[in-house]
């Protein structure tokens, strides 16, 4: 069996995984994720290079979520040829029919805006790309097979296929491979997709897996911890309440699908708690807004906390002036409020959609707050901001940064190294090829040398990009 690592490779996004096995005494491949890599025009060459070998190759794609860098090239995989099933579960499917379709009318919208400031001789820079279309995402969404958590299906013969839990996002997964391989003991291989942590708001804990003989793992945050739920609250109401005071607004950039939705039952709890005071919320994101109804209709599969908050949401509904945006015009006129707004919209790390006009209004006033909290990739609008920048070009532009940014770390969809580590002694014996991925070269680093000193596991690999693995 070999495994070659086409993205999230000594970087975070653009997860994609190519597997080759002999199987009959023929060559069969699969993917596990094939996402879109997030971060400047680096990453625009690395999301239109070709493959090392033809789409039509693949037998099927293991999808663990549906976050863009996980999923966001499959459209542009199927209109190159690849034909096969994309296995999924329930609540990922319909995410992706959220968030597939938005990511094909963003691009669209980011070309057609710089071909009209081209045109007006007001565009600097490279011209953006649009990676597929709508008919496209509607293709790849036509090749979609769901499946139940816990439920074993053959892919082909000599592959079986179970998702458990991974509590990162609604629908996430991690992705349980069974080989059976010509002339070879059966291999089962564990993709961890993205790990949630423990005790956080809105999903549950990732379930907990018990063996493998290979497993590839996330390393996001596998170099620092993240803060206690109590001191990002403690954070958050700091903020917020000074922010009011001062009549300024606060703009959170937020990932559409889970982020948006953990904020919105962390902001409503704190009120329900007596921790804030009324508060005006605006959610202006047409995807996010699709995905919080989403997670209504999976209730189920919410913790017991964020069940009782929405509980008590529907029966005080006066306690917090909540408003989801539902046109451009209505989002333009957000831009007209000078003081009492909390404006929630994404793309969650500022490099496209309606945040981005948010942040041109709003970064100029220093009464204003901007509330980072998501892992915000290098070379993205929001790492510059993370990183102190004083001024952003946006739309071609320079815009002064005045506001105060604030990273709030402790709302991460992804364990620190404490919970990956914990997550990791969950397996009974040391898998024989560990792979660490998904994570900065730092990141991954120092989470691999974790492994190694605190678990004593030794095949601890961290995978070069387009590099091969014999395992």
């Amino acid at each position: 069996m070999k495994i070659q690592f086409l993205g999230a490779a000594g970087e975070v996004t653009g997860s994609r995984h190519s597997v080759e096995i002999t199987l009959a005494k023929r060559q069969r491949r699969f993917m596990v994720d094939y996402g879109m890599f997030q971060g400047g025009r680096e990453a625009t060459n690395k999301n239109i290079e070709p493959l090392p070998f033809s789409p039509k190759d693949l037998d099927f794609i293991v999808l663990t979520h549906a976050h863009i860098d996980h999923s966001g090239l499959l459209p542009r995989l199927c209109a190159q040829g690849f034909s096969g099933p994309i296995y999924c579960t329930t609540a990922t499917f319909e995410l992706l029919k959220i968030l597939l379709p938005d990511s094909a009318y963003l691009q669209r919208a980011d070309v057609e805006r710089a071909e009209r400031k081209q045109k007006a001789g007001k565009w600097r820079g490279e011209m953006p790309i649009a990676l597929y279309s709508r008919e496209e995402v509607d293709l790849a969404l036509s090749q979609f097979t769901v499946l139940e958590y816990g439920q074993v299906v053959e892919a082909i013969p000599g592959i079986q296929l179970e998702f458990r839990n991974a509590g990162h996002i609604l629908g996430s997964a991690i992705a349980i491979i069974d080989i059976a391989e010509d002339h070879a003991q059966k291999k089962r291989c564990v993709f961890s997709g993205d790990i949630g942590m423990k005790g956080k708001v809105l999903m549950p804990d990732p379930d907990v897996i018990t063996n493998a003989d290979v497993l590839l793992v996330e390393s996001t945050y596998g170099d620092r911890q993240h803060r206690s739920l109590q001191d990002t609250e403690d954070e958050l109401v700091q903020v917020i309440s000074s922010t009011m005071t001062a009549h300024g607004n606060i703009v959170m950039p937020a990932f559409a699908v889970g982020r948006t939705q953990e904020i919105l039952f962390l902001l409503i709890d704190l009120v329900r708690r007596g921790l804030l005071p009324h508060l005006s919320i605006w959610v202006d994101s047409p995807m996010a807004t699709a995905a919080t109804h989403l997670t209504q209709h999976f209730f189920s599969q919410l913790d017991s906390q964020s069940q009782a908050t929405f509980e008590w949401f529907k029966a005080n509904p006066e306690s917090v002036d909540l408003r989801f945006i539902a046109d451009v015009e209505e989002s333009k006129a957000l831009n007209k409020i000078k003081g009492g707004a909390i404006i929630i919209s994404a793309s969650g790390m500022c490099d496209a959609g309606r945040i981005v006009h948010h942040l041109a209004s709003n970064l100029p006033r220093e009464q204003n707050a901007i509330i980072i909290t998501g892992f915000q990739a290098y070379g993205s609008l929001g790492r510059r901001l993370v990183d102190k920048a004083k001024k952003v070009r946006l739309f071609g532009e320079e815009v002064l940064v005045k506001a105060s940014i604030h990273t709030i770390g402790g709302l991460s969809a992804h364990a620190d190294q404490a919970g990956l580590l914990d997550w990791l002694k969950g397996f009974e014996v040391p898998p024989k090829s560990v792979f660490v991925v998904h994570g900065e070269p730092e990141s991954s680093s120092v989470f691999a040398e974790c492994i190694r000193d605190e678990l004593g596991w030794k095949n601890v690999i961290i995978p070069e990009r387009l590099h091969t693995y014999s395992c």
